[in-house]
């Protein structure tokens, strides 16, 4: 269902008045963080002036990932930050240095809004979770126990480590990967067997080499928390009607370090299994623009290459080019902005995408 226009046009305003807002806040000398206050000294332009409404954040070139690699984390703190002990997390790494990004309570923000997007029925408060998915350095660890404790509950833990699971694929050590996955799922299925869990968090692939070694309703899950990139509709229906029996509520999310959290809406029959992700605007802003002409966007319903602007005072990230690719959506209740579709790794029609685990 689509939203009312009314809601559109104030989701823009919104929009419109939180990228001045955050503008201001990062050029702004008694605020703003290192990075950015160098920045405009060469930039030719004043983004204090000149950023008056979400569209001239056109006006930034593409943030690079390696200013994200190559420079010390402290230019990226705000001045109002300074003397404040910052988290440090990491994505990618699988081969050289990760992406970094500090914080401080960005993952909160994020993880408390999505908790009101959870039924209580899928997962019951003041009860008890799994994490089965990338902890270490990662963003995902601290804040699937912060969504878990906000909810009442505690988590347990399974540890997981992406990377070496892409390292030893790409190294074509196919059993050992196989053994590794193995080693995290019997770790899971211990857990199940001896504490109540109801909710659980894990990635597609997880969720199903888990799913074929212990039936999770009789386990006592209620609710799965799903974050993955490529789950192609087949895929999801098989998820929905085999794994989880059509009885266990599916929540996937589509999301990073450097964005947050982008929901998706419930699947109707419409919908064909094809999951739909709304960024968490005003924070984070999702396009989908021609890859071979970035600042186009595409029309809805046509494939193109993920854009990612984070707004926050924490971090201000323009018009970053994501190693993804999906479809543009329509506005649909409860969102009043673009969403994106069938999220894939770029180019994966053209080449062989490593994705471990995910």
């Amino acid at each position: 269902m689509s939203p009312d226009p009314s809601a559109v046009k104030a989701a823009q305003e919104k929009l419109d008045a939180h990228a001045r807002e955050i503008v201001q806040w990062h050029f702004s000398p008694e605020t703003g963080c290192p990075f950015w206050l160098d920045w405009v000294k060469k930039a030719g332009w004043n983004p204090l002036t000149e950023v008056k409404c979400f569209a001239d954040i056109m006006r930034f070139p593409h943030f690079q990932d390696e200013w994200l690699r190559d420079l010390p984390n402290e230019i990226w703190v705000p001045k109002r930050f300074q003397g404040r002990p910052f988290n440090i997390f990491e994505t990618g790494g699988t081969t050289g240095m990760p992406k970094q990004r500090i914080g401080w309570e960005d993952y909160k923000v994020d993880y408390s809004e999505f908790s009101e997007k959870l039924s209580d029925a899928h997962f019951p408060r003041n009860h008890y979770w799994l994490m089965m998915g990338p902890t270490g350095p990662r963003r995902l660890r601290l804040a699937i126990e912060h969504l878990a404790n906000v909810r009442g509950c505690s988590c347990y833990f399974i540890d997981l480590d992406p990377r070496w699971v892409k390292k030893v694929i790409t190294a074509k050590q196919f059993e050992q990967a196989k053994a590794y996955m193995e080693h995290v799922v019997d770790q899971a299925v211990t857990i199940l067997k001896h504490r109540k869990v109801s909710g659980l968090f894990t990635t597609p692939k997880l969720l199903e080499a888990l799913g074929e070694k212990i039936n999770l309703w009789d386990a006592g899950i209620r609710g799965v928390f799903c974050g993955g990139t490529t789950m192609a509709p087949q895929y999801v229906r098989f998820l929905i009607e085999e794994v989880l029996e059509n009885r266990i509520g599916f929540y996937p999310t589509y999301g990073n370090t450097l964005m947050g959290l982008a929901a998706s809406v419930p699947l109707q029959p419409e919908d064909n299994f094809s999951i739909t992700y709304y960024a968490p605007q005003p924070r984070a802003v999702l396009r989908i623009v021609d890859p071979n002409q970035t600042e186009q966007i595409k029309n809805h319903g046509e494939w193109g290459r993920v854009e990612l602007t984070t707004l926050t005072k924490e971090f201000f990230m323009p018009r970053f080019l994501e190693r993804d690719e999906a479809i543009r959506c329509a506005p649909r209740a409860p969102y009043a902005w673009d969403g994106v579709a069938q999220v894939r790794p770029f180019g994966a029609m053209e080449k062989t995408i490593v994705e471990g685990v995910y």
